[in-house]
């Protein structure tokens, strides 16, 4: 029998307040720390955000006092964990290195997820996110080749991740009517494809808000633009995976989800990590959520008569590894890259009519100015005469985005379509 967290023993609730020595702990060392053990790190400090705000919602929706505060004691917990998490970050980490490590994230957590999802339309959607997120990591790392200078790029993603062209991101921006996606059923969808939903929602979400914050710290107008420009598309993402949720679950029902993602993801990396130290910070945090689950889980007994386990599988799913999609990629990048969405489904960008409001919205962001995206790649191949790239497995797999990108997405996705 596999781990449930429903059969095992937590931490009780009235033991997991700690004090600040606890929770301001000792920050990895940027230059010695594995790649994925950054990775994970970013992650879970976007779980424990999204359990957080969750929480907070659920609070202002429910006029039980019972409720308000087993909810707050439940989430003064949460927000622990997720500092004594977040501030395993170094201070001495840049933002450009951070954001980096955020695209490595959104490069190799969706790839594996899509790979490993169950349910064919929740993967095209992850397919479809991914090819994006790709295109981000080379457009930041051509910025911090510029800001910072070279070298940068592979002390943080090291040669886990390739860095090239995806699709272009002055491609990406669709109508908000675009965004949107089908979702799944609660009671019929595979455990594992409702883990991969709430897991990549929380990680984009997590990502939309450090872009959101860090973008205007910069002084150049070139990374304020660049930040600016991806900040739009990760909120296009976020509504892109939220709309996967069955939005006629339960405020009951959510909170326990949330901490069953909480308990998976926690025992996912704790599998993995290569760091001791960190390793037991994911191993103390997973015996605090398996009791969260249980608390959330008598909320829904007492106050639905629901028992938990009608909810919820009897062991968790094969864990969510951080590891090499390199070939993955490629795939889809070779077979995927044309794509957009018109309503809820992915359709090739030539198969759209001239009139079709991707267009409209296309020339209204970005008609008539230097796009930051592509500026980006211009000013570094005016600076070192080529655009950064970090690339182990041959060339790319679209002829089109060998040299240099441009701006004509349309004979890109002509020529992928070829």
């Amino acid at each position: 029998m596999g781990f449930n967290p429903l059969a095992e023993k937590g931490i009780p609730l009235e033991k997991q307040i700690r004090n600040w020595s606890e929770l301001n702990v000792q920050p990895f060392d940027k230059r010695e720390v594995h790649p994925y053990t950054r990775t994970r790190v970013i992650v879970m400090n976007g779980i424990e955000i999204e359990s957080a705000l969750y929480s907070h919602q659920f609070a202002r929706h429910t006029d039980n006092w019972a409720v308000k505060r087993q909810l707050a004691l439940v989430r003064r917990v949460d927000q622990q964990q997720q500092k004594a998490v977040n501030w395993l970050l170094p201070g001495d980490q840049s933002v450009l290195e951070t954001t980096l490590a955020y695209e490595q994230v959104a490069v190799d957590l969706t790839a594996y997820l899509a790979r490993t999802e169950p349910n064919p339309y929740l993967r095209q959607v992850l397919n479809f996110g991914l090819l994006e997120d790709f295109d981000h990591l080379y457009r930041y790392a051509n910025l911090i080749d510029l800001i910072e200078g070279p070298g940068r790029v592979h002390e943080i993603v090291g040669n886990l991740t390739e860095v090239m062209p995806g699709r272009p991101t002055i491609a990406e921006h669709r109508h908000p009517y675009d965004e949107v996606r089908r979702h799944f059923e609660t009671h019929t969808v595979d455990p594992l494809s409702r883990l991969h939903s709430m897991t990549i929602l929380a990680a984009e979400q997590q990502t939309m808000n450090f872009y959101m914050n860090v973008g205007p710290t910069y002084v150049p107008k070139l990374a304020r633009g660049l930040y600016l420009e991806i900040a739009e598309i990760e909120e296009q993402h976020v509504t892109h995976y939220e709309s996967l949720l069955d939005p006629l679950d339960s405020w009951f029902e959510r909170e326990l989800f949330h901490h069953y993602n909480e308990c998976y993801m926690y025992w996912s990396f704790m599998n993995d990590e290569v760091d001791p130290r960190i390793r037991k910070l994911w191993e103390l945090h997973l015996a605090m959520e398996i009791e969260h689950v249980r608390v959330a889980g008598e909320m829904l007994r007492r106050h639905e008569g629901t028992d938990p386990a009608e909810l919820l599988p009897a062991e968790l799913p094969e864990p969510t590894r951080f590891e090499e999609n390199k070939q993955y990629i490629r795939k889809v990048l070779a077979t995927e890259i044309s794509l957009t969405s018109v309503g809820l489904d992915f359709v090739p960008l030539t198969a759209l009519p001239a009139d079709a409001r991707y267009f409209k919205y296309q020339a209204a962001v970005n008609g008539g100015i230097k796009v930051p995206s592509e500026e980006v790649i211009e000013r570094h191949v005016a600076e070192f005469g080529d655009d950064f790239r970090l690339t182990t497995e041959g060339p790319h797999p679209i002829p089109a985005l060998r040299s240099r990108p441009h701006a004509d997405t349309q004979d890109v996705a002509t020529e992928a379509e070829e």
